[in-house]
């Protein structure tokens, strides 16, 4: 099979999935615990994730999507024990914010397909989750125990992911090297800001986050955090304010 799949072992037991062929460069991440794995995304569905997850792990994979977007469900079709956030549920019910068509687009741009990829054939998932979740929960991997976090703004479902055991955060698209997206009629930016308090306010050691580059100054979070907050007091933390860039990120409203 033609290589789609980058893997990087970043933590033990833990390691980056990455699709770098693609310009949205998504990043899965698969933590392995002693009793079963978490999957955190499942990427753009181009290729199945779940056949390179098999060979990093032969624990039982629970998968965890940080939002409902298109380049982080694609491989849920491979993971019938998923979990989703409760706002973004509709999304998976025939819900989604964006036809078939547009996401075909976002697809096959900017991206070196793998031979034979019919784009024709590519479909949104849809799917019912195992376990829907609040935001809170603290997942058992076996002597691993990671947190969810709702950290709304991106998306109203978004979650990022808090490991206990060695003070590791997963950010999803909440925060990464490039344009963060508050701009569209889904995101809230306000809610984004206080998301990024509750990061910001973590004692992590390492971030990795969901885009491009893979890892993140520790700091990061509460630079972008800053960001967030001198435009709410300039008053410009609003839809169709402006985009405004910083050192490393930019933030499109």
């Amino acid at each position: 099979m033609e290589k789609w799949f980058t893997i990087e072992k970043i933590r033990p037991d833990t390691y980056a999935i990455s699709e770098y062929r693609h310009w949205e460069e998504t990043h899965c991440y698969l933590l392995c615990g002693t009793k079963r794995s978490l999957l955190i995304d499942t990427g753009l569905g181009i290729q199945d994730i779940s056949q390179t997850v098999s060979l990093l792990t032969d624990k039982p994979v629970t998968a965890i999507p940080t939002h409902i977007h298109w380049d982080h469900i694609g491989g849920l079709a491979h993971y019938p024990d998923f979990y989703a956030h409760e706002a973004e549920i509709n999304w998976l019910t025939g819900g989604f914010p964006q036809p078939t068509e547009t996401v075909r687009k976002f697809v096959t741009e900017r991206c070196r397909l793998p031979d034979g990829f019919n784009i024709k054939n590519y479909t949104i998932f849809q799917g019912m989750p195992s376990k829907i979740l609040h935001g809170g929960e603290r997942i058992d991997l076996g002597d691993r125990f990671i947190k969810v976090l709702h950290t709304p703004g991106h998306s109203p479902g978004h979650l990022c992911f808090w490991d206990e055991t060695d003070s590791t955060l997963y950010t999803g698209d909440l925060v990464y090297h490039g344009v963060l997206d508050a701009w569209f009629p889904s995101t809230d930016p306000e809610a984004y800001l206080h998301s990024l308090e509750t990061i910001a306010a973590l004692p992590a050691k390492q971030v990795f986050p969901a885009h491009h580059d893979l890892y993140l100054r520790p700091e990061f979070s509460a630079c972008v955090y800053d960001a967030f907050l001198c435009l709410k007091k300039m008053g410009k933390l609003h839809h169709g304010s402006g985009t405004y860039r910083y050192d490393g990120f930019s933030v499109r409203l």
